[in-house]
């Protein structure tokens, strides 16, 4: 069943989240693969996963120090169609142009970071902002975190986002994971 906006769902670690989003209706899946972020994956891990799903984007989530050339053989490697790229406050900005569009998560979206990053990334970005800090932006506005679902219909009314990124999970063990917060929102979220 369509859901009300796009939905991405960040770190993807397992077989089970990388299925079940997938078939939930989700449009994309995030793999970390930044080595110095928490959650990082493999390159086997991401083209292990992703053989097993079909029609979502594959992602892939960096930090503000990992090179550009890194990034951009890393999206060649996995086949990334986009990237999610975090940018803290005190982290240097990427060097170079990044070969695929990216969704940005920044600190704050001060006029010159946004001047600075569309010098960088000429193939496009769209913010990220956390659920709770989210106001006007003059980019496409993506909302991260997991809402509680009764508040999915107001969230998406009153801040008319440009589209939703949840976040997965662990495996209890291989195979056995509870999805009862992502199944909730992912019923929200259905028109």
């Amino acid at each position: 069943m369509p859901l009300l906006l796009p939905v991405l769902v960040r770190g993807i670690n397992n077989l089970s989240d990388a299925r079940y989003c997938a078939g939930m209706g989700a449009d994309g899946l995030i793999f970390t693969l930044d080595p110095a972020l928490p959650g990082a994956v493999d390159v086997a891990t991401v083209k292990e996963l992703a053989g097993w799903v079909a029609g979502v984007e594959i992602i892939g989530e960096f930090g503000g120090e990992i090179p550009v050339s890194e990034i951009n053989r890393l999206v060649e490697e996995c086949g990334l169609t986009r990237i999610v790229l975090n940018l803290p406050a005190a982290a240097p900005f990427p060097e170079g142009p990044v070969a695929v569009p990216a969704l940005v998560e920044v600190s704050a979206a001060a006029a010159d970071t946004l001047v600075r990053l569309r010098t960088v990334l000429t193939a496009g970005f769209e913010l990220i902002s956390p659920l709770d800090g989210a106001a006007g932006s003059p980019q496409p506005l993506w909302l991260s975190g997991n809402p509680a679902p009764a508040q999915v219909a107001d969230l998406i009314a009153r801040l008319q986002p440009a589209g939703l990124i949840l976040q997965g999970g662990d495996e209890i063990k291989p195979g056995i994971r509870d999805f009862d917060e992502l199944e909730a929102i992912f019923e929200a979220l259905e028109e």
